[in-house]
């Protein structure tokens, strides 16, 4: 049983040099759900590109915007609905280990989730896409699945978190673009305008320097705990314990680092139905 997931922290890394997600900065709030670029009855078609999901408008001084989870007008009009996000972790340095054998992926968790039908959101780091295109490349053509920029480096966008090397600023526009060049390179379609800073870290610098990319930052709400976690059921009940009508999970889908989280979504997906909530994409869930 991982000590680290049962005190509701998780790793964000596909390896042994994972790191904690860190408390980050400006601190997480409910953020209510934004206005859509596309009317609010749009839904996203299999491979439509960025501009098909919504996106929230730039915050003062031209900050990155940051979205949580969805909030409700009120406590009656919350929706049941759920979004699960994968991040697909892997750092610019772990090509020698995955060369050696050492797996970032989880096959079995993809096969899953389409399975047991659950719409889900893979925030994917651009080294990640280049290990495995042909991956990414199914993942991102699943009406079931988007895919979501997790930066192309896996390096922090602030400092100090935990011992990541940083990305200086006027480089993170770039770093976050390369992702998306590795998407596409891979021949994914369904990619969405999102990004997951690696390791939670963020500050005000990160998100005005995130401004020409033109994406929204999707943090979450509840933390799976799954990150080098060997008990299933302590994830699950993780995630079982923290849902809320509109919550964002955040769970990792990689086999040297989350070996439980196959088998914990077999419980949280029938347990999370069972209390009558819905699986959506975060595009859907931005759409309110």
């Amino acid at each position: 049983m991982a000590v680290l997931g049962l005190l509701g922290v998780t790793l964000t890394g596909c390896g042994e040099g994972a790191v904690p997600e860190a408390a980050h900065t400006p601190a997480a709030v409910d953020t209510p759900a934004p206005r859509a670029s596309t009317t609010a009855a749009a839904r996203p078609k299999p491979g439509a590109g960025p501009a098909a999901a919504p996106t929230m408008a730039p915050g003062p001084n031209g900050l990155t915007p940051v979205y949580t989870r969805r909030a409700a007008a009120s406590p009656r009009s919350a929706e049941k609905v759920v979004a699960l996000t994968f991040d697909a972790d892997m750092t610019a340095d772990q090509g020698p280990r995955a060369a050696r054998g050492e797996r970032f992926d989880n096959p079995e968790l993809i096969a899953t989730l389409r399975r047991l039908e659950v719409d889900a959101t893979v925030f994917m780091t651009g080294r990640w896409a280049e290990e495995y295109p042909d991956q990414a490349r199914s993942i991102g053509s699943d009406p079931l699945f988007e895919i979501a920029n997790h930066s192309y480096s896996h390096h922090a966008f602030a400092s100090p978190c935990y011992g990541l090397p940083a990305v200086a600023g006027p480089d993170m526009a770039a770093d976050v673009r390369r992702a998306f060049d590795a998407f596409r390179d891979a021949g994914a379609l369904n990619v969405v305008p999102y990004f997951r800073f690696p390791g939670g870290c963020y500050d005000d610098a990160a998100l005005r320097a995130l401004g020409p990319a033109g994406v929204t930052a999707v943090q979450w709400d509840v933390v799976g705990g799954d990150a080098f976690a060997k008990d299933a059921d302590a994830v699950a009940e993780q995630v079982l314990d923290g849902v809320r009508p509109g919550s964002l999970v955040v769970l990792h889908c990689t086999r040297s680092a989350a070996p439980a989280t196959e088998r914990a979504v077999r419980r949280i997906v029938p347990e999370l139905r069972d209390r009558g909530y819905r699986f959506v994409k975060v595009s859907e869930l931005m759409r309110g």
